[in-house]
Order: C-alpha cells, then structure tokens, then sequence
C-alpha cells in the first residue's frame, strides 16, 4: 500500500516510471558509432533499441562499379582489426569464380597472415574486456604485442590497419628475410605474454564476478539468431568455418576447436584465449612445413607483371594497362565463398554477368547478424553489464554497418 495525501492507494495501482538512457552513439564505452536506447528501472535495463547505420557507407553498391582488383581495400574497412582476412576472403571468392589454381605456398603464406590477423582481433577484444572490469595493465602490456603484428604486415605490403595487403592469386612479393625474423620472434615471444595476461585475469575473483554470468545466451538461441564465430563457439556450439569447409589447405593443420558451455562474457574471454593459442599452433605448423615455389599463381589477367619486363615486354605492358585500367572481363557465375573471420562467417556472395565489374555483390558480415540478439542479451542486467556484454561481443562499427 502507498499513501497518498489522506487516501491509502495500492501500489499495484501505482504506474511504475522508468528513465531513458542514451548509450552511444559517441560514448566511449559502446567501441564504436552505435546507439542503444535503454528504458531503465534504476539501474537495470528493463528494455533496449539498438540503432545502426551512422557509418554506413554503401560498400556493397560502391563494389558494384569497381574493378574486382580495386575492391579489395573496400574489404579492408569492413572487420578493421583484422582486415587481411577479409582481404583474402576477397581473393579466394574472385579466384573461386575463375577457376584460378593456387600454389600450395600461396595457401600456407595466408593462414600464417590470417592466423596473425585473428590474434590481433582477440588481442583487442579480450583486453578490452579487461579494461571494461577495471583491470588497465593487462590491456597496456599485450597491446605492444598487437603492435608487431602490424610490424609484420607493414613489413609485407607497407601497410599496418587496412592493409590491402595480396593479391588476386597471391602475393606481390617474396617475403623478406626481415618479415620471417619479426615472425619466428613474435611465435616466441606472444605465448609467454599471453600467459602471462590469462594468468591476471583467469582466475581473478574480480574479473570472473564482473563476468561469470554476464550477457549469457544459450546454444538455441545463438544458432536461431545465425551465431557464428568464438560467440557461437562460446555457447557450446563447435562450429569453425576453417573445419567445416576447410579453404587455404587449412585441412593439412592441426588444432583445436575450443569451446565454453554458458555462452556469457567469460567464456567468450576464454574461447578467444585459446583459439590465440591455437592460431600459434597453426602458425608454427605452417612455417615448418612451408611449401616451395611461386608466391603467385599463374594469372597474368589479375598479377601485375615485374616492372623491368613492364619496361621491355609490349605483352607484360599490356597485361599491366588492362589490370591497372580495370580492363579484366570475368567469366559469368554465381558463387558463394566463406572464410572465419576474427568474429565468425564472413562471407562473399558474388554473382557475376561476364563484365569487368561484379553484378551483384552481398557481404555476410558477422557483427550485423549477431548484433541483433543484443537487446535480448542485456535485458534484466545492470548498466555496466551491458557494456561488459557488447565488449565481449566484439562488435565493429564498421562490420556491422558497412
């Protein structure tokens, strides 16, 4: 019962009032441009809208009138934190639809560079659900570890966050002795650090109070809302596009699914850990066992030829003109190519109606398909819950708008 002036009222009569809170779109703790508008009881969150599209830039309608070369660093702004696999995705969708054979070294010399690429995206996510439990040094000491990774791919394509680094068929040069030095370093030095990092927070009662239990979603509900990635891993669901339909030789690796049973923040932070650790497994395993021969395939209509046969060749002048100019025609077709992204499926649904651009190009990116069991995820938490839960999501502003 409630009082109100001289009448006793009952309080099931009494209409509860919630406030409006504003969480993003420019605010620190949402990573990114995207706005949630959340109906709160206090300091729960009795309800949420997610708002996207402030960094939308059209890419699928920008690739639509370029050239199949120049749509690469397109892909680069997608997944930014780790846009090589993006890249290469690209190339193998293009060579899917022309039939290109690629060398096996071509094949190993990506995994390494993709492997490299999904430690760099973890590297951020699980560091910054670090920071968002209040636990900074963590964050501070493996970031420098980020940083030679970027060393490594500025060491091959000169470039270190959107890297357009490859090409259709392969590389554009041999690595230098100076990339292998950074690498075989980095495959030495990370797992310590690494261990070092799980070892602060793995069993730290603060973090796995702040965690335990946080944003949790269950393996039916992340496979209705078309989970995939360390997300749908952490759910308990062992699905890993690099097993299921295995592409750049990755059925010659060997290494393990990991998998958590909640599907809450922590276990997302310790899929993440081990799927870093598997990926030096799998770096390891390439490096020994690379394969000889060309960095490229045979695919003069794609591969820049060498600049002194450019200078001496009227054929290797050409060939230049016609890829430079985007003078490529490309066989009709419609193919669809997958490979798994630092946040899950990422994939390129490509048709083709035999010009020199595509017809119709879609992007599957993860972060837009799992973005939307957001709200579900967060509702009846507290406020710095809900933070905590879209920092383990990984949620990029420009894979989810794109």
């Amino acid at each position: 019962m409630s009082k109100e002036g001289n009448n006793i009222v009952p309080t099931d009569t009494i209409e509860k009032e919630y406030s409006t809170l504003n969480l993003g779109p420019t605010h620190p703790a949402t990573h990114g441009i995207f706005q949630n508008v959340l109906k709160m009881d206090g300091e729960i969150i009795h309800d949420a809208v997610p708002t996207i599209g402030y960094i939308h830039r059209a890419f699928e309608k920008l690739a639509e009138r370029r050239p199949y070369a120049q749509i690469t660093p397109i892909t680069d702004r997608l997944n930014y934190c780790s846009s090589p696999i993006n890249n290469f995705g690209w190339h193998m969708t293009v060579e899917k639809l022309i039939g290109a054979d690629i060398p096996k070294r071509v094949q190993y010399l990506r995994v390494i560079i993709m492997e490299l690429a999904r430690i760099s995206d973890h590297i951020i996510c699980n560091t910054i659900i670090g920071q968002d439990t209040g636990a900074t040094t963590g964050f501070l000491y493996l970031f420098q570890f980020r940083e030679k990774v970027y060393d490594i791919f500025e060491s091959i394509c000169g470039a270190r966050l959107t890297t357009n680094i490859g090409r259709i068929g392969g590389f554009e040069n041999e690595w230098s002795a100076y990339t292998w030095e950074k690498i075989n370093r980095f495959l030495i030095e990370f797992p310590k650090a690494l261990d070092e990092f799980n070892n602060l927070l793995e069993r730290n009662r603060i973090f796995m109070d702040r965690t335990v239990n946080c944003g949790p979603i269950s393996a039916e509900k992340a496979l209705a809302y078309s989970f995939t990635g360390p997300n749908l891993r952490a759910a308990g669901v062992d699905y890993d596009v690099r097993v299921a339909t295995p592409y750049s030789s990755y059925e010659d690796f060997d290494f393990i699914i990991p998998i958590g049973s909640s599907g809450d923040t922590y276990d997302r932070f310790m899929v993440r850990s081990e799927e870093m650790k598997q990926s030096i497994r799998i770096i390891n395993q390439a490096v020994k066992n690379l394969p000889s021969g060309l960095s490229h395939a045979d695919l003069p209509d794609f591969f820049l030829p060498p600049k002194e046969k450019v200078y001496s060749e009227m054929e290797a002048l050409i060939y230049h003109f016609k890829i430079v100019m985007g003078e490529t025609d490309i066989p009709k077709g419609e193919v669809y190519h997958c490979v798994e992204g630092g946040n899950g499926e990422l994939g390129f649904y490509l048709i083709s109606d035999g010009g020199r651009t595509p017809f119709r190009l879609h992007f599957r990116r993860p972060c837009f398909i799992y973005y939307q069991a957001y709200p579900e995820m967060i509702k009846g938490s507290m406020l710095s819950d809900a933070i905590l839960t879209m920092s383990s999501l990984n949620v990029i502003a420009g894979e989810l708008d794109a």
